[in-house]
């Protein structure tokens, strides 16, 4: 559909010279330099931003709140979007911004010293992240101004403690209380819970809390230095731009950006909050995410994307407003709209019968497109549409193709689909799907149920059987003890969140595995088992290296397979991480999870929604830590356990048991869906097969 701010007269033109010119490559860059014209405007229009980002903060798995404004080079208004901006969330180490800007005040009125020097004690490491517990030895010093920019660089822990005690606990959220901030506090020093000033607070939201619209306006005085002092915005943005963190709103900024932030991630919650700089334009942009299912560390941490998504359509929105009229974008990408947009929709189901809606914005089917596009034209398959692609694509189709008269479109017959069939298995969007019989092991059905996939963290049923029937026949492994190593708490993806020296029995750490699914807790186990497994009359701990046990233990876990009839599957590590080889099949799956099932032990973990634990530490020092099951079904009745998984390569992934009680009997089925379209998808692919397969 053509608006009143492209006359039709432009894309007439635009037409004209796309047919005139020979070159494919040229025919697209006419079209583009055509329909990229827009007249300028002293502010701008921010709804259809507004409602992108609405929608993706909606199909989030999880909670999440944003808000940005637009500032030009002096820092005047030209638009704003808010998305639950007013909604109180958890900050995580986000907090340590305003904690900064606190230090600044107190030294502006000679009530701290920056220079003033600060020795570290033993007692006041804490885990987690920077560098001062891990590198530093009691005793060292360091200004008040140097531990300001490890917490603000490195997200220092420790660092953020010791400026704590410097200018007091309460008093950053009394100074954002007055400069009309009530909702941005720190309760607490960084693990010392007890040390909390508003308890409830602290359950309810942990360290820190604020609102997306608080931490904006928090920038927006600093950047127009009404903040503080000149020299003191100076000096905190200063320190925001050291910020280390590259993962979040950082990821997808365009080389010529600069970007003063301070981002926070714990399990449940990632954030991130800063300016974005983009030529002549500010960005100011704050997303906050909590209670978020996907708690894996890594690039593919769903939050995380999200957060990096929204800047990328922040900063994409920027940059089509001052882009000069005659200019040719390079390219477009998810969260681009507009009139080009349309065209490269129309052409993408020309070349590749996509069936795309002609909506101009390019989102998540668009992307998927064009991927499917380069994919054909062996080109990167980046989803962005760059010059190659541009190239490719050839000839834009600006305009619908002309359609029959209605005089040929009322004579038409139009073939039908065969009638649905009331006992066909349902549609669903997992790549492989297997039913079996819980109480017989029989196969009801499956769709591609022997193709070998990537499976995720479903790997881990494996790990922990393995414990499971040792422990039958040893029963005493369950008390025993694994010190955590540097490689098990170095683990990349989800995590039990246990550090380097601290301890756990086996009975603990198995919840570890199995409810938050942890990568480090399942390379602390294959450690610690790998040579028992090998020679199951060795019980001393120690005669084998621990990248030696590692390795029995997966060979251990590739035998157990072999033994069970997994034909389709093969281990190379303990987790489930993407690795070459690390494939298995729905229907082993299956096989796997009645073998679990028949053991009650393994039944009681899979069930249990969330489990706490104390660790304790070779240092002497102890922590608490709360596992939650990843599992959404067993919050519903009639489902009892099993495990999640979820990777790039392997899509969302789910082995799950239920059962369906009637007058005349009970059910009990295990589902296995592989390769699901999302998170939510695979347990609504899953209850759909459960219905089809109980109501027959």
């Amino acid at each position: 559909m053509l608006t009143p701010s492209y006359p039709i007269g432009a894309l007439v033109l635009a037409c004209a010279i796309i047919l005139a010119m020979p070159c494919p490559g040229q025919e697209s860059s006419g079209a583009i330099a055509e329909l990229q014209q827009e007249p300028k405007k002293q502010t701008w229009d921010t709804g259809g931003l507004q409602k992108r980002i609405e929608s993706a903060l909606e199909r989030h798995a999880g909670k999440a709140s944003a808000a940005a404004v637009f500032l030009s080079e002096k820092n005047e208004e030209l638009g704003r979007i808010r998305v639950g901006g007013s909604k109180v969330m958890p900050t995580a180490s986000l907090i340590k911004f305003p904690i900064m800007v606190e230090v600044y005040r107190q030294a502006e009125l000679g009530e701290v010293d920056l220079d003033s020097m600060i020795t570290l004690r033993e007692e006041d490491k804490v885990p987690g992240s920077g560098i001062l517990t891990e590198h530093f030895s009691a005793g060292a010093k360091l200004s008040l101004k140097d531990a300001v920019r490890l917490m603000i660089r490195y997200s220092d822990n420790t660092a953020t403690n010791l400026v704590l005690d410097q200018i007091g606990l309460q008093s950053t959220a009394d100074s954002m209380k007055r400069m009309g901030f009530p909702e941005t506090q720190v309760h607490s020093k960084v693990y010392l819970r007890n040390s909390s000033f508003a308890p409830k607070r602290s359950d309810l939201y942990g360290l820190g809390s604020t609102t997306a619209s608080d931490m904006v306006g928090i920038y927006e005085r600093l950047l127009r230095q009404e903040l503080l002092t000149p020299a003191s915005c100076e000096a905190i943005l200063e320190h925001l731009f050291t910020c280390d963190d590259n993962q979040k709103i950082a990821r997808h900024l365009p080389v010529e950006a600069r970007l003063a932030h301070k981002t926070g991630a714990v399990n449940r919650s990632r954030t991130d909050a800063g300016i974005i700089y983009l030529g002549d334009i500010k960005i100011v942009l704050c997303v906050l995410t909590t209670k978020n299912e996907d708690r894996s560390w890594g690039l593919d941490n769903e939050a995380e994307q999200l957060i990096a998504g929204v800047a990328k359509r922040c900063v994409l929105f920027a940059q089509e407003k001052t882009r000069p009229a005659e200019q040719q974008p390079t390219e477009l990408a998810n969260g681009s709209h507009g009139l080009l947009v349309e065209a490269l929709q129309r052409t993408l189901n020309k070349r590749i019968k996509s069936w795309l809606s002609i909506d101009g914005d390019f989102g998540p089917a668009t992307e998927a497109a064009v991927k499917s596009f380069q994919r054909k034209s062996k080109l990167e398959e980046s989803g962005v549409v760059n010059k190659a692609t541009w190239a490719a694509l050839g000839t834009l189709q600006l305009n619908d193709d002309p359609v029959p008269s209605p005089e040929v479109v009322n004579r038409e017959v139009l073939e039908r689909a065969p009638a649905l069939k009331l006992n066909a298995p349902p549609e669903t969007t997992a790549k492989s799907w297997v039913i079996i019989d819980a109480d017989n092991g029989q196969l009801l059905a499956h769709k591609e149920g022997n193709r070998t996939r990537d499976i995720a963290s479903t790997t881990k049923l494996m790990t922990a059987l393995l414990v499971f029937e040792l422990a039958k026949a040893h029963p005493q492994v369950m008390e025993e003890v694994i010190t955590f190593s540097e490689r098990a708490d170095q683990t990349i993806g989800s995590t039990a969140g246990v550090r380097a020296g601290e301890r756990v029995p086996v009975s603990e750490l198995l919840y570890g595995l199995l409810l938050p699914s942890g990568n480090d807790a399942s390379v602390a186990i294959a450690e610690y088992f790998g040579a028992r497994l090998s020679k199951p009359t060795e019980t001393t701990i120690g005669k084998r290296s621990a990248a030696e046990s590692y390795e029995l233990f997966i060979a251990a876990m590739n035998r157990r397979a072999k033994s069970l009839g997994m034909s389709g599957t093969h281990f190379t590590n303990p987790h489930g991480l993407t690795e070459p080889g690390h494939q298995s099949t729905a229907v082993d799956l299956a096989k796997l999870a009645l073998v679990a099932w028949a053991i009650p032990e393994f039944r009681k973990y899979v069930g249990t929604r969330q489990r706490g634990c104390r660790l304790e530490s070779v240092n002497g020092y102890r922590r608490d830590v709360l596992w939650e099951n990843t599992n959404r079904l067993l919050a519903q009745d009639g489902f009892w356990g099993f495990k999640t998984g979820t990777t790039s390569a392997a899509g969302a992934c789910l082995v799950s048991i239920g059962s369906n009680e009637s007058e005349k009997t009970t059910q009990t089925s295990i589902v296995v869906v592989l390769g699901s379209a999302n998170s939510q998808a695979r347990y609504v692919d899953s209850k759909n097969l459960y219905r089809w397969i109980w109501s027959r």
